[in-house]
């Protein structure tokens, strides 16, 4: 009997995060099977149609169709069975068909989907892939050391493969797309187990959909070459023209900053699809550590293959992302350095004008001192001037008074008396600054 404890409230998300190591899982398949894998780009607008045709299958063969949320399914339909997956930026679809043919890729899964259901499917191909798990005996093949009868399934092309699985299979292709538009993937049983064929196939779709996906970013970096060839030369020009002693800085720093921008603007504009590479990259190898390969005398193995086709164009990608991050840090130092040269100049300027201005306030105030002394003595001249009148006046009433001295006498003190007045003003006006 199960116990029930008295624990605190779940997490909202408990379920959900617990139950995703159990999503996207690899069907359980009958052997041998062939299988059909078809990856599609696909736009905002063309998911949201996505599940609604999904929903259009189901109902044809009645079967329940995906949650409104869900991001993968799987359904047995009348004749094949199918797995849905949708990632960030594509979906899959995958087909499985049970029922033995002659030849491994004569009648392959796709066939039995209903065709203008198929036809319908949104979005645009990325990946195509047939394939097929048959044993040594189905295709006559009998001596790791004579691989000419799986030649034949592969249009006589050069083939690369490996012991896989532990040796419970061997995987054969060619990594090329047949005159039907897929590729191709032939799987040898000799020891595998229902769950293994399912892990083994979707290792072997992932690494060729995550390879594509990974190499979408290789254009973009051969096209950007030249652009970042030109603007390491501005770069260069400016930078030396920075030391010319006669060079125009603000000029230069306008021609910086234009650079700048169209640098981050490169930057902005592609970081994300060199990011995803990167991550596709890794995918492909975790993928290939996954299937354990062990060689088979006289061909290549899948990683070795893929190793030396697709790591040179990894390489240039993450070397053109790089050196755009590097000279995106050039123009910022160099920016810097055009900056703090035009402060040091404009303080230089500003030095000189402040120095100006002083002399200037210098000079106005000397001026200001020699018209005050001047209008002090014109004030006591007028003052002692009054004075001699009033005198007069007071001559005139009859004072015995002379007129001449009682002004020449006021002027000491009318001089002493403007003097303190101004000493006083001067010192309002220094404490009302203040």
């Amino acid at each position: 009997m199960t116990t029930l404890f008295q624990i605190p409230p779940n997490h909202p998300q408990r379920f959900v995060l617990h139950n995703e190591v159990h999503a996207r899982a690899s069907s359980i398949l009958k052997l041998p099977v062939r299988a059909s894998y078809l990856a599609l780009s696909l736009s905002n607008e063309e998911k949201l149609r996505e599940r609604r045709h999904l929903a259009s299958l189901c109902e044809r063969f009645g079967a329940v169709p995906p949650e409104h949320e869900a991001d993968h399914f799987s359904a047995n339909f009348d004749t094949f069975q199918m797995s849905w997956e949708q990632h960030g930026e594509f979906s899959s679809y995958t087909f499985y068909a049970y029922d033995s043919v002659a030849e491994p890729f004569a009648d392959p899964a796709l066939t039995k989907v209903p065709v203008d259901w198929l036809a319908q499917i949104n979005g645009q191909v990325i990946v195509a892939a047939h394939a097929n798990v048959v044993s040594a005996a189905d295709i006559d093949y009998r001596d790791e050391a004579d691989l000419s009868p799986l030649s034949v399934h592969f249009a006589g092309n050069p083939i690369v493969g490996s012991r896989v699985t532990g040796g419970a299979a061997a995987v054969f292709t060619d990594f090329r797309i047949h005159v039907d538009g897929f590729s191709r993937f032939l799987v040898v049983n000799h020891d595998l187990r229902t769950a293994q064929a399912g892990r083994l196939l979707h290792r072997l779709f992932d690494i060729e959909v995550y390879r594509v996906m990974a190499l979408l970013a290789f254009p973009i970096a051969r096209k950007l070459y030249p652009e970042l060839k030109k603007a390491d030369r501005r770069l260069y020009s400016i930078t030396n023209s920075m030391t010319q002693p006669d060079n125009d800085d603000a000029k230069l720093l306008d021609e910086l900053t234009a650079l700048a921008a169209e640098i981050e603007n490169h930057i902005s504009s592609h970081q994300f699809r060199f990011a995803a590479a990167s991550a596709y990259y890794r995918l492909v190898g975790q993928r290939l550590e996954d299937l354990r390969e062990v060689r088979i005398q006289g061909i290549q193995t899948l990683g070795e293959f893929l190793k030396r086709r697709l790591e040179p164009a990894m390489n240039t990608c993450n070397s053109i992302s790089h050196r755009y991050t590097l000279i995106s840090e050039r123009v910022s130092n160099a920016s810097q350095l055009l900056r703090t040269k035009v402060d040091i100049l404009i303080e230089r300027q500003n030095q000189g004008l402040l120095s100006s201005m002083a002399l200037r306030a210098k000079m106005q105030l000397r001026m200001q001192q020699t018209v005050e002394g001047i209008s002090m003595v014109a004030i006591t001249y007028y003052a002692a001037n009054l004075i001699g009148k009033i005198a007069e006046a007071l001559h005139s009433l009859g004072w015995h008074i002379n007129v001449e001295l009682i002004e020449g006498l006021s002027i000491p003190f009318i001089f002493v008396i403007i003097g303190i007045g101004t000493k006083r003003i001067h010192k309002i006006i220094a404490n009302t600054t203040e």
